[in-house]
């Protein structure tokens, strides 16, 4: 089955085409980050306007590095939620018209699950059953995944996510748009003793996050001393070990509460290096596996939307003409489905 997909809830458009038996065959994305910049964050009306001017452009794109037409599609699949309301309606409604005047079936994908299933893009898929920690600029959350649509959520940010506080405290230190990805490159030249930082609800039993707390410390700690590069560097590096630390000691109860050898990181934050060597040393300690995309399909993108549709495709599932969007919309409404094993991205491009 060859599924067109289509990402649009935020400020990235990504586009692909994913074939269940050859793996993904075509990847475009156009980022807004140099839209944006100026304003210091996603402005929602113009990040819906650019989706209306790229879309198409990306569609054709991808189907020409695929080499097909819309013939040789079998469906399309579109995110519909979580995410902008305008970003989401912009990507449903152009994917639910080419479905309909291409003749084809189209189902609306979780953004969330996308990111979940991005890992399976990869040789080195995990096998069900696993514990997923998406941290993305909008979410952290703990899974318990025991089968494609079969969650529990374990524990989630009960105010900023990770991602949200990287990008608020890099705009406190005065870092450019989009300020996480620069927050931890200015870590790496921090030190990391200097500074110590809380590590907001790990002294108390459960799984949820707080990230709040440390935009607020980071403050305090800039407004007490100089600003010089080493010093912001040291403050970042601080900043990182402690949303770093918490992230693995909520992961560990995680593990422990299941019993799962097996963990998926993914979501935007997935791509910081230090979470993923410090998660592979805890990996190692349990005598289990982190699985997560490589960094390309960490951020949003249509590569992970056109899998997830796919499978959902496979499934049976199919969307009415009505578009329905959902800017809110917790994953563990979705369905459980059994569907056979996706084909690496690697197979194809």
């Amino acid at each position: 089955m060859r599924v067109l997909g289509i990402e649009t809830s935020c400020d990235e458009t990504g586009i692909a085409v994913y074939d269940t038996e050859k793996g993904l065959l075509a990847h475009q994305l156009y980022s807004q980050v140099k839209l944006h910049a100026d304003y210091g964050g996603v402005v929602p009306e113009l990040a819906s306007r650019d989706h209306v001017r790229k879309t198409l452009p990306l569609v054709k794109a991808a189907l020409q590095e695929a080499g097909l037409t819309p013939k040789d599609l079998d469906g399309v699949a579109y995110t519909k939620g979580p995410g902008l309301v305008g970003a989401l309606l912009v990507g449903s409604c152009i994917g639910r018209s080419l479905a309909f005047g291409w003749g084809l079936p189209a189902v609306g994908v979780h953004h969330m699950e996308g990111h979940l299933l991005a890992p399976m893009l990869e040789d080195d898929q995990p096998e069900f059953p696993f514990v997923a920690l998406l941290v993305s600029g909008g979410h952290t959350q703990l899974v318990q995944v025991k089968g494609i649509g079969d969650y529990e959520l374990l524990g989630e940010s009960v105010d900023d996510a990770a991602g949200e506080a990287f990008d608020k405290t890099a705009k406190l230190m005065g870092l450019d748009y989009p300020g996480g990805p620069r927050l931890a490159a200015l870590a790496e030249k921090g030190v990391s003793d200097r500074f110590t930082f809380p590590r907001p609800m790990t002294d108390r039993p459960g799984l949820n996050f707080s990230f709040s707390g440390l935009k607020t410390f980071a403050a305090n700690t800039l407004a007490a001393n100089d600003n010089s590069e080493q010093t912001l560097a040291d403050i970042a590096r601080a900043f990182e070990d402690a949303v770093v630390d918490t992230l693995l000691i909520k992961c560990r109860r995680a593990l422990k509460q299941t019993g799962y050898k097996r963990l998926v990181i993914a979501g935007g934050v997935s791509a910081n290096k230090h979470l993923r060597a410090e998660l592979e040393k805890l990996m190692q300690k349990v005598n289990g596996r982190v699985f997560y995309p490589r960094t390309e399909f960490c951020t949003d993108n249509g590569a992970m939307i056109a899998l997830a549709g796919a499978l959902r495709l496979q499934a049976g599932e199919r969307e009415a003409l009505s578009v329905k969007t959902y800017p809110r919309w917790p994953m563990t409404d979705l369905e459980p489905m059994q569907v056979a094993k996706p084909a690496a991205a690697t197979d194809g491009v």
